[in-house]
Formats: structure tokens, sequence, C-alpha cells
């Protein structure tokens, strides 16, 4: 079993910089593919970046050039890296991890005001 516990967000201005983590226990997740996936009131659940288990990066339109996913197999921990932040991006950011099963954190919530 895979936990994930989302932490880094919080209230910002446009233009401003988040980093999120998201730490996993119960299991090492280095040969999990993992990414992030948003969801703002009254939308669905989109991606927004994704990390395979050999590094390669996937990244949304909305995301390019301004967010990046990267890991830490020592701490067992996925970050998003995320920069020049706009209103749109407003949502609660979720991880996910997958191996066989999704395994999904709770999600943390990022605000950003024009």
């Amino acid at each position: 079993q895979v936990q994930l516990v989302e932490s880094g967000g919080g209230l910002v201005q446009a233009g401003d910089s988040l980093r999120l983590s998201c730490a996993a226990s119960g299991r090492t997740l280095s040969t999990y593919a993992k990414g992030w996936f948003r969801q703002a009131p009254g939308k669905e659940r989109e991606l927004v970046a994704a990390i395979t288990s050999w590094g390669s990066t996937n990244y949304a339109d909305h995301a390019k050039g301004r967010f990046t996913i990267s890991r830490d197999n020592a701490k067992n921990t996925l970050y998003l890296q995320m920069n020049s932040l706009k209103p749109e991006d407003t949502a609660v950011y979720y991880c996910n991890a997958v191996l066989n099963r999704a395994y999904w954190g709770q999600g943390t919530q990022v605000t950003v005001s024009s």
C-alpha cells in the first residue's frame, strides 16, 4: 500500500512561484509512473505533468515552460516547481503514482490572486 501526502500549496500573487512536494510512504516509488493533476472548482481533474520511472517527463500545454516535475528517489518524494503562476492555476493539486493501480494524495490547495 502506498500513502501520498502533498504539501507546499498556499495563497500567492500572480507571477509568484511555489514548489509542491509529495512524500510517499509504504513503498518506494522509483518504479512507479508519477504525476501531478489539478482540479479547479466546477471542472474535471486534469493532468499537469508526469514523469516515468526512467525520468521521461510530459507536460500539459498550460504547464509547459512554467512548471517542472522532478523526483528524489532517495527521499521517495515527488516535486512540482511552479513559476509565473496565473490566477487560472488556482486549483487543488494532487499527486498520483501508478503501478498496477493508481494511488492519490489528499491534495493541496493553490490559490493565485490577480
